[in-house]
């Protein structure tokens, strides 16, 4: 995976040398260490063991987006874009988990090589490292679905069985290659340059929201705004459920089609609170109250972070809205993050199972998704999930204010970087950035997004001394 990461680096100087921008001899410096490196150990450890012991699959995973995001910090040192260790720390680690937030303030002045990495780790992290190492080296020799379960805990992924892993991971990667070039095509041909199209696709379906203009999307055309919203829209869809679509296996697109529906449901109720709220409040046309709705929603729905305006200054119970979708997120399986739309269903059913049986405690009334019955194997887990992700973000924001973060600060950047979201509150929000933060809030908002991206609980479980015994 160095060796990936170095040659996407030596890509960055295809713009640093057409738009001169003096970064070239910094950017090869960078991508051939990076490269060399991992060819050295791929040398060196040729003769790779079978990892059958969950404990290392675990280890692995958080040992990959770690390293891969602290080798992503060398375009930004080497550059001199960013001075600080902590900066570049902080924005290699929310390109490579795909958060968004920023500790630059503009960047319009910044080369064209760091803006096309920036694009590219959100790009290359989007999809999942884990699952690109599954996808492009198949003989790795590790137990697959140990190590997919690792990184992406949760319901959708419990009955996989690991002979059909590598089979699903082609197919997934093969949608989001191709939505990427579709996207691309449709912004080119929308009338928008090239490079400006290659760098918001890559942002925006990979859930990330990095942009290469200080106002994000709002100096876009409304076509391609709309265009860039049905991108993330697609983003968040579950990957798979695409691929069955497109290939019309309608006996598999069956069972999931309660949770497509719950996260469309979701996103069309909030963009027309939205909407009324935005023609009742700032008195802009309805076209463009709509227009705004419908494009930020569904940012704010996938935890992609683009910004169609600065809705910092937009009415309170909106900011507090968009706070709850982007914990809800978009469907497991897709580039988002937050909880997740099947779990926030499965959760909303058994509270309702639950008063249903208060009132009928001889009732027989399970759980279902799809019409079948949820094991309670899975409930368990999701809520183990949900009361993790609520004690997290609560010790994360007490810690953030130790830093001395003020509360609303706290709150919101502790959100932001747990579900991937980017724009916090206040000075972080809207159009703004994380410059201004101390660098033990960057390092901790840095290991938030890690946390957020491994679903909690495989960074977690490495905290637990058991994990360490024999």
């Amino acid at each position: 995976m160095l060796m990936v990461e170095g040659s996407l680096m030596l890509s960055c100087l295809i713009p640093a040398l057409h738009f001169a921008d003096g970064t070239a001899s910094a950017i090869s410096a960078s991508g051939l260490f990076t490269f060399f490196l991992g060819l050295l150990l791929r040398v060196s450890y040729h003769d790779a063991r079978t990892i059958t012991d969950r404990r290392n699959a675990y280890l692995l995973v958080v040992l990959l987006w770690v390293v891969l995001a602290l080798f992503g910090t060398l375009p930004f040192l080497a550059t001199g874009t960013l001075h600080t260790f902590s900066d570049a720390l902080f924005e290699s680690m929310s390109g490579i988990t795909s958060t968004g937030a920023t500790v630059f303030s503009a960047v319009e002045w910044l080369p064209a090589s760091i803006l096309l990495w920036r694009s590219m780790t959100q790009w290359f992290g989007g999809f999942g490292i884990v699952l690109l190492v599954l996808a492009i080296v198949p003989s790795l020799g590790i137990n697959k679905y140990s190590l997919y379960t690792a990184e992406a805990s949760g319901a959708d992924n419990t009955g996989k069985q690991s002979s059909t892993m590598a089979a699903t991971i082609r197919q997934t990667l093969g949608v989001y290659l191709t939505l990427t070039l579709l996207f691309v095509f449709l912004l080119w041909k929308s009338g928008m340059h090239p490079w400006d199209a290659l760098n918001i696709t890559f942002t925006n379906i990979s859930s990330g929201g990095f942009s290469i203009y200080n106002n994000s999307l709002e100096h876009l055309t409304h076509l391609q705004q709309y265009i860039v919203a049905l991108a993330m829209l697609l983003s968040g869809v579950n990957f798979m459920l695409i691929f069955h679509l497109v290939t019309f296996r309608w006996d598999r697109i069956r069972t999931k089609l309660d949770q497509l529906s719950f996260f469309l449901g979701t996103f069309v109720i909030a963009s027309l609170f939205v909407c009324f709220a935005l023609r009742a409040t700032a008195h802009i046309p309805w076209a463009d109250a709509l227009r705004c709705a419908t494009v930020q929603t569904i940012s704010v729905l996938t935890t992609t972070g683009s910004l169609v305006a600065d809705t910092s200054s937009w009415w309170v119970p909106i900011t507090f809205l968009f706070v709850i979708l982007s914990l809800c997120g978009g469907m497991a399986g897709s580039t988002t993050g937050g909880l997740k739309a099947m779990r926030v269903l499965i959760l909303h059913r058994n509270v309702r199972k639950i008063l249903h049986d208060r009132l009928h405690p001889h009732a027989v009334n399970p759980v279902r998704l799809n019409g079948r019955p949820v094991s309670s194997e899975i409930i368990t887990n999701v809520m183990v999930i949900f009361v993790v992700y609520v004690l997290v973000i609560t010790v994360g924001i007490m810690l953030l204010m130790l830093c001395g973060i003020n509360a609303t600060e706290s709150v919101g950047a502790i959100i932001a970087c747990i579900t991937g979201y980017g724009p916090g509150l206040g000075l972080s929000g809207g159009f703004g950035c994380y410059g201004a933060f101390t660098t033990a809030a960057k390092y901790l908002c840095a290991f938030f997004m890690l946390l957020g991206r491994l679903e909690c609980l495989t960074l977690l479980i490495l905290l637990v001394p058991a994990f360490w015994k024999k």
